[in-house]
């Protein structure tokens, strides 16, 4: 049986502008288009507001939050992945790139933290395939570089996972992130409840960590990366150096550069640029580093992820749209952006012969607010 929707009465963000028109949903996928403010009998009056496409995540830290709601609780992972998809749901993300971290420090108790990522990979992809979620998943795994047992951790998974995204991370103190060291023990003693000399051991550690193994697993991440058909990513460039480095190991995203400079370098090597919703919203970096508006202004931001605070993300893609003056280009950076670079055709745009993941929102004294969101037709907030 037929299942149709026809949004009527809505500025349509398309991919170069925003029109007045409609959306004529069937079986899940977008089947006509029209200009004009009229509202069809049986149609769903917008009365204005924006109609978009569903926005697209590459990188979230929320459902770690979720599992681990407070240090030394493991939440049910099951309950944590279904709280975690509807809180995105809840935001107008129709599709996620959810973040998983390999490599683990098992050697040291006090510095211990142990793998997790195959098993809550196969709790997603379980739940997915049985219908549970109301939104699109896809695996996003973080190489710690600077950890013991990356290149085994890498071995647990293989082409059948369909992971889209593996990004080369090195949070080794003293560069990238926290090139400012002070910024790093603000961080890791308050996260950690750390004294003065606790935190200098924990830094040699890491250096040695670094020194010993940083470069087998860069190379074997960057490998194991061509194997799964994954997109690879840099995280936290801070030099021109960097990413040419990443640009020799065919990375197309950057996550987070930290200067103008390393933004300006990915430019020229054709690799995009994402940014934190979260700093878009507070305004700059919480490590001190570059402020995502200055890059937006630069015109050197691509795309928005929202790391930490689901909910910037379509807040962030609209202070975008206000600064630039034109809210398509501004939806551009968590919609039709983020598709292109992972290789995701069906979805990203409305377009006729699309996928119908679509949200619909109004701004309130400049504000996003989300009155719906539907994946593949079907309404999920």
């Amino acid at each position: 049986m037929t299942q149709e929707m026809i949004l009527a009465n809505a500025t349509l963000v398309l991919p170069n502008e925003t029109v007045t028109g409609s959306v004529v949903v069937r079986d899940g996928m977008i089947a006509e288009m029209d200009q004009g403010a009229a509202v069809p009998a049986g149609a769903v009056d917008c009365e204005g507001d924006y109609v978009a496409p569903g926005l697209i995540e590459l990188h979230t830290d929320n459902l770690e939050r979720h599992m681990r709601p407070r240090p030394k609780v493991d939440w049910p992972h099951q309950a944590a992945i279904v709280a975690h998809d509807a809180e995105l749901a809840s935001v107008g993300i129709t599709t996620v790139f959810d973040a998983l971290r390999i490599g683990s420090i098992l050697s040291d108790p006090s510095k211990k933290y142990g793998k997790y990522a195959r098993a809550v990979a196969d709790e997603i992809l379980s739940m997915r395939d049985s219908g549970g979620l109301r939104i699109s998943h896809h695996l996003h795994l973080r190489a710690e570089t600077c950890s013991e047992t990356l290149i085994e951790e890498l071995a647990e998974f293989g082409p059948e996972d369909r992971v889209g995204i593996v990004s080369l991370m090195d949070h080794t103190p003293g560069q990238r992130q926290f090139t400012d060291l002070s910024k790093f023990e603000a961080y890791i003693r308050g996260k950690y409840a750390m004294d003065a000399e606790g935190f200098e051991d924990y830094v040699a550690f890491l250096h040695g960590l670094h020194d010993r193994l940083g470069k087998a697993h860069e190379e074997a991440t960057v490998a194991e990366a061509k194997r799964f058909g994954a997109v690879l990513a840099s995280h936290d460039d801070t030099t021109a150096a960097q990413v040419a480095t990443s640009a020799g190991y065919g990375i197309h995203l950057a996550e987070f550069p930290t200067t103008v400079e390393a933004a300006r370098a990915n430019h020229a090597h054709d690799i995009a640029n994402i940014m934190g919703g979260p700093n878009l919203v507070r305004g700059g970096s919480h490590s001190g580093n570059v402020a995502a508006m200055e890059l937006a202004e630069l015109d050197l931001l691509d795309i928005i992820s929202s790391d930490y605070v689901p909910s910037s993300l379509l807040f962030g893609a609209v202070m975008l749209g206000q600064t630039w003056g034109n809210m398509a280009k501004g939806l551009h950076t968590v919609t039709a952006a983020p598709a292109q670079y992972t290789n995701l055709t069906d979805r990203g745009r409305l377009e006729v012969g699309l996928q119908a993941d679509m949200i619909r929102f109004r701004l309130t004294e400049g504000v996003p607010s989300l009155r719906a969101a539907w994946h593949k037709g079907v309404r999920s907030a």
